[in-house]
């Protein structure tokens, strides 16, 4: 599990779309650069797939065109995600689907992915949710653990705090990128100005970075 000595704040969204099968690729997109925005790389594929599922079913079993929204936060450690639309008469149905079924399976893939789903009826809609794990500690931790907690404090003496930068868009994003470049760069100088081959330590930096992904 992760610490939660640095924040990362992550506030829900919202996005109306209209339930249409072209829309379903502009929703997965906006999933992953939210998701990653946020620090959670880990979860982006079956978040997409939940998108995925849920948006076709809304079109399947509601109706093509049908007015929608696409609501994404955190449930304590957990991404929460919901589509919204306004016919609480179709329910979506979890049901055994075989390998050669060609429909049926959607609800199956969000059971067999997310810790839960869920249908909430309301007067004049039905909101269909599902909810990830993630491995942070909190719903403001880090993925990264003690490396990003320490690259955090560092960060802010280059005059950039990421906490309350990340939630700014993709622009924050590049000038949180700039500001480690200029630690990395500061590094070798430093490696440099020692003796040491900077190449060399880039080298094994990166090895043992690539080890710890696996």
């Amino acid at each position: 599990m992760m610490d939660c000595i640095a924040r990362v704040s992550r506030k829900p969204w919202s996005l109306p779309f209209t339930a249409e099968p072209e829309e379903v690729a502009a929703l997965r997109r906006i999933m992953r650069l939210h998701l990653e925005l946020w620090g959670l790389h880990g979860v982006v594929d079956a978040a997409q797939l939940c998108v995925s599922e849920l948006v076709s079913n809304v079109i399947k079993h509601v109706g093509t065109g049908t007015p929608a929204t696409l609501v994404v936060s955190m449930s304590g450690t957990r991404v929460r995600i919901e589509v919204h639309d306004a016919d609480p008469r179709a329910l979506p149905v979890l049901l055994d689907a075989v390998p050669d079924d060609e429909s049926g399976r959607g609800m199956a893939l969000v059971s067999a992915t997310t810790d839960r789903w869920g249908v909430q009826l309301r007067a004049d809609q039905k909101v269909t949710w599902c909810e990830l794990p993630t491995e942070l500690s909190c719903a403001e931790g880090h993925s990264g653990g003690a490396r990003v907690n320490r690259v955090e404090a560092l960060l802010s003496n280059y005059g950039c705090e990421p906490d309350r930068l990340w939630p700014a868009g993709v622009g924050a994003v590049a000038v949180v990128e700039e500001a480690a470049i200029d630690v990395i760069v500061d590094v070798l100088h430093w490696l440099r100005g020692h003796g040491r081959d900077s190449d060399e330590a880039l080298d094994r930096a990166q090895i043992r970075f690539e080890a710890e992904l696996e």
